[in-house]
């Protein structure tokens, strides 16, 4: 039976865990705070002291924390997961990282003897915890297809971009395009609000346009209601996901990315007043009326 260490246990990384207890795997998890382990543990799954811990006798180390920083520090830190990963371990990096830290971490895990794949996701908590996520993959080709048995109980769709950093790419094009979305959306709706337009027209009018794109549509509804309930992602991540994509479009593009930094400010803000919350409560922020003058 193939062993798995998976190490990082927040919103999606709790359901994709669950996954591989589901195909048959054994399973040992590792996350700042073990509560969040304790379902997954009455399931079967086997709890360690730290990722170094996790990573005994792993075929494949599974991570999804949530930045550069968390990152470095549970493959490579005191405790990290390279330190008792065996030569040959998939090690997979389904977190959002930035673009240079999936290339670096790629040459500092295969130096290793380990086998890097970048490999970011799409999809909500549901999708994670049913098995189908769509996963970014940025690999060697034959890499890949010795990871893909342990993609595919999370993943009902994988896109191989190229080589290793090539899933990040896409993910960070896919997040920034999401915050530009969500973004322009609350503004435009505190405009409606302030201008007294009926918001249950505005609502269905923005619902059958031509803007109206899956996070619009899931958005809209949310934002006009203030129904916040279930959140999914928050503010601080999201600007953590748009500020990796501008720093990479700055180093890739003639002009200044001026769309993208509008969306990085405005989650700053967010990100500011509401790190935890979810982002689309940004509305809250951007509705405020006018002072007169």
């Amino acid at each position: 039976m193939s062993r798995v260490a998976f190490i990082g246990l927040g919103r999606m990384g709790r359901g994709m865990a669950g996954r591989y207890l589901d195909a048959g795997f054994t399973v040992t998890l590792w996350n700042r705070s073990k509560a969040k382990a304790d379902d997954l543990i009455a399931r079967g799954a086997h709890w360690a002291t730290s990722p170094e811990d996790a990573a005994i006798d792993a075929d494949a180390v599974v991570t999804m924390v949530a930045d550069d920083e968390a990152s470095r520090a549970v493959w490579l830190g005191p405790q990290g997961a390279a330190k008792t990963a065996k030569a040959g371990t998939i090690a997979i990096e389904c977190s959002t990282v930035s673009y240079d830290h999936a290339r670096e971490m790629g040459r500092e895990l295969n130096a290793r003897g380990l086998i890097y794949i970048d490999c970011p996701v799409t999809g909500l908590p549901d999708a994670a915890a049913a098995g189908k996520l769509t996963l970014l993959a940025g690999a060697d080709a034959a890499d890949l297809e010795r990871a893909r048995p342990y993609l595919e109980p999370i993943g009902s769709t994988i896109r191989h971009f190229g080589a290793v950093g090539s899933g990040t790419v896409y993910k960070l094009i896919n997040n920034l395009m999401g915050a530009i979305q969500i973004a322009g959306l609350a503004e435009g709706l505190a405009i409606a609000e302030q201008a007294g337009l009926d918001m249950n027209l505005v609502l269905e009018s923005i619902q059958a346009g031509v803007a109206a794109s899956p996070q619009v549509q899931r958005h809209s509804k949310r934002m006009v209601a203030r129904d916040f309930s279930g959140a999914t992602f928050t503010a601080a991540l999201r600007h953590k996901d748009a500020a990796y994509a501008v720093k990479l479009a700055e180093s890739l593009l003639a002009d200044k990315p001026l769309v993208s930094r509008a969306a990085v400010e405005a989650y700053a803000q967010a990100k500011a007043a509401m790190p935890d919350e979810d982002e689309g409560k940004m509305i809250e922020l951007v509705s405020r009326p006018k002072k007169p003058t």
